[in-house]
């Protein structure tokens, strides 16, 4: 598993929110929705992105893709100019200023929305609405806003999201959550490759500490050593220490431990399965031993975390 593969074991689209905006200038969205990762397409006319970090405004040209980050608020607009007059609230509910819901008011068919189905902008946005704990290092390393025009990678399977989107068959939501994904994936590649990526993704393509990275993200709960796992790259422990530390930013086995705990952490979240045999799964000899380091990192208990995942899973389906 390489650090793209570790990206989408935690925003995996899972249900994701998949929209087709229509809109008639002049228009205005505040984003306020908190979302982990969102990929706007714009599939006609244009827009413009107004961070509030006071960065200068970003343009949006037909063909080109934005990934944004979250959870920070944000604006899309026609212009620059052109005061918000629409809010994206979390759970993608849509309000007026006022706090008028405005959901059913501005349908405009099936995962269609907007102001004016002949409108002169058209968009397609896909969110994730929450990100696991095993994304976090690549998370970390994203920009609030990624922009890439139409020729900066292959976009044939945006092509087929923007298609997709606004159909209505068997299983079609599990065929958008796919489409999106592998459409995230193909963006953050194009991006990485032409920008200063960090330190420990270009280690994923070295031959000893790349091949030790996926030692330890696919076999977590091996019980693995500095010494182990040097025999199984075939170098020195010291060599392998020094180039890890090197190139990921950190010792092997600090690495394994944050690993470790972002999976149970994620498993957890997601799963029913007992504190006993989560941690079997991710490397620790008992409930107790993972519930100590858990609460170590974390800050809060195993039991805890789920209780407020749950609590927050339920919260976001009212």
């Amino acid at each position: 598993m390489d650090a793209l593969a570790s990206l989408l074991e935690g925003p995996r689209a899972r249900g994701a929110f998949v929209m087709c905006s229509m809109l008639k200038p002049p228009w205005s969205l505040r984003i306020q929705d908190e979302a982990a990762l969102a990929v706007v397409s714009m599939v006609r006319g244009g827009a413009w992105i107004m961070l509030d970090n006071n960065a200068p405004p970003r343009q949006l040209c037909e063909g080109d893709v934005a990934i944004f980050r979250g959870p920070d608020h944000y604006t899309v607009a026609d212009d620059p100019a052109t005061e918000p007059d629409i809010v994206i609230h979390p759970g993608n509910v849509t309000k007026t200023l006022d706090g008028e819901t405005l959901c059913e008011t501005l349908s405009l068919g099936v995962r269609q929305w907007g102001t004016d189905a002949y409108g002169a902008t058209v968009m397609v946005t896909g969110t994730y609405e929450s990100a696991g704990a095993a994304s976090q290092r690549l998370l970390r390393a994203l920009p609030q806003v990624i922009v890439l025009q139409r020729g900066d990678f292959d976009t044939r399977l945006l092509d087929i999201l923007v298609d997709e989107a606004v159909k209505e068959q068997p299983a079609q939501g599990a065929v958008l959550d796919r489409l999106l994904d592998m459409v995230l994936i193909a963006a953050l590649r194009a991006w990485f490759a032409r920008n200063d990526a960090p330190a420990w993704y270009h280690a994923y393509s070295d031959p000893l500490v790349g091949k030790a990275l996926r030692l330890l993200q696919h076999n977590p709960a091996h019980g693995w050593t500095v010494a182990s796992l040097a025999e199984a790259v075939g170098v020195s422990r010291a060599a392998l220490a020094r180039r890890f530390t090197d190139l990921v930013g950190e010792p092997p086995m600090s690495f394994l431990t944050e690993w470790r705990l972002a999976l149970a952490a994620d498993l957890l979240a997601e799963s029913d399965a007992t504190i006993e045999s989560i941690a079997r799964q991710v490397g620790y000899g008992s409930a107790f031993a993972l519930s100590t380091a858990f609460k170590r990192h974390f800050g809060l208990s195993p039991r805890d975390h789920r209780q407020g995942a749950t609590h927050a899973e339920l919260s976001s389906a009212g």
